[in-house]
């Protein structure tokens, strides 16, 4: 088996490897997790064990640095707390400032604006609801009343062609725009009525003739010379008519 060849002896050179002092022969400690190993005086089995493997001492050598650090630090941070976490408590909200303080008073005077301004806006706010409901009824009136007053205006034309029609005239081209007319008015709503042989209703009906008649039970419309008209539920002109009491 072949031989290692061993390190030079330091103490024959007089200096180590690498050119540092001689190495003490005196007790080496080692800290190892955080606890001293002592060691009596090195044997020379064990020195020239260092001899033969020098690799082994610089590891031997970091180890005690690394656990010097960690005892360090160690130190320093303290043992680690073993109880809940410390959460600090929540600041207390202000109620308010004393009674009769500065900022109480504006603080006072501040919630009283408050309410005025909103009881405002409420009454403002129902004043337009009234306006609008208003202006749409008026609107539907006025509409109403401008439409009455062109049918009604359009009754005398009505009559004339009435007139026509009683006498045969209403024929032809004549007769279709008189159809297409009366088309046209009943689209707004116009209505004829007044009939021979109707209830008389003082409501509804102008009597311009009276006379007494054994065929009726009732005041009838014996005769009627000129047709009502009404628009909706809205009486724009009464019929004219004669009425026959019963005997």
């Amino acid at each position: 088996m072949t031989e290692k060849p061993r390190a030079a002896d330091p103490g024959a050179s007089g200096s180590t490897p690498g050119g540092s002092e001689p190495a003490d022969d005196g007790p080496r400690v080692v800290i190892r997790n955080n606890r001293k190993l002592g060691r009596t005086e090195e044997t020379p089995a064990a020195a020239d064990a260092g001899a033969d493997a020098p690799a082994e001492g610089l590891v031997e050598e970091a180890e005690v640095m690394v656990d010097e650090i960690e005892a360090e630090a160690t130190a320093l941070d303290g043992p680690a707390p073993t109880g809940p976490p410390v959460v600090d408590a929540p600041a207390q909200p202000v109620d308010g400032s004393p009674t009769g303080s500065p900022l109480g008073a504006e603080l006072e005077a501040l919630r009283a604006e408050l309410d005025e301004r909103t009881r405002d806006l409420q009454r403002v706010s129902a004043e337009y609801a009234n306006y609008r409901k208003r202006v749409d009824r008026d609107r539907g009136v006025v509409q109403e009343q401008a439409t009455g007053s062109v049918l009604a205006a359009l009754l005398p034309i009505l009559d004339d062609l009435d007139r026509a029609r009683e006498h045969g005239d209403l024929v032809g081209p004549f007769g279709t725009v008189a159809e297409q007319l009366t088309t046209a008015l009943g689209k707004f709503g116009l209505t004829p009525f007044g009939e021979k042989g109707d209830p008389f209703d003082p409501t509804r009906h102008e009597a311009v003739a009276h006379r007494t008649s054994p065929d009726v039970d009732e005041p009838t419309c014996v005769q009627v010379m000129r047709r009502g008209y009404l628009r909706g539920e809205r009486l724009l002109r009464p019929a004219m008519v004669a009425v026959a009491d019963p005997e």
